[in-house]
C-alpha cells in the first residue's frame, strides 16, 4: 500500500472564517476533502486548483493567507 501524504489549501471568507480543503495523496491519486462541508472529490491533476475553486464557489473564501501584502 502506498504511503499517504496530506497537504491543505486554506482560504478565508469575507467574514474572517477559515475554510480548509485537505489534499490527501496516495500514489498518483489525490482526494480533496473540505473541512467545512465535507465535500469530497478525487483529482489526479491540478488538485490544489480544484480545491481553490471549491472554496471560492461554495464558501466565497478567496483570501489567501500566504499572499504577501505590500
Amino acid at each position: 500500500m502506498p504511503s499517504m501524504t496530506t497537504s491543505k489549501v486554506q482560504r478565508w471568507d469575507q467574514h474572517g472564517r477559515e475554510h480548509v480543503v485537505r489534499v490527501e495523496k496516495a500514489g498518483i491519486q489525490r482526494q480533496l476533502i473540505c473541512g467545512t462541508c465535507d465535500w469530497r472529490k478525487n483529482a489526479q491533476f491540478l488538485p490544489w486548483l480544484k480545491a481553490e475553486e471549491h472554496l471560492a464557489e461554495a464558501h466565497q473564501a478567496t483570501v489567501d493567507p500566504s499572499a504577501t501584502g505590500g
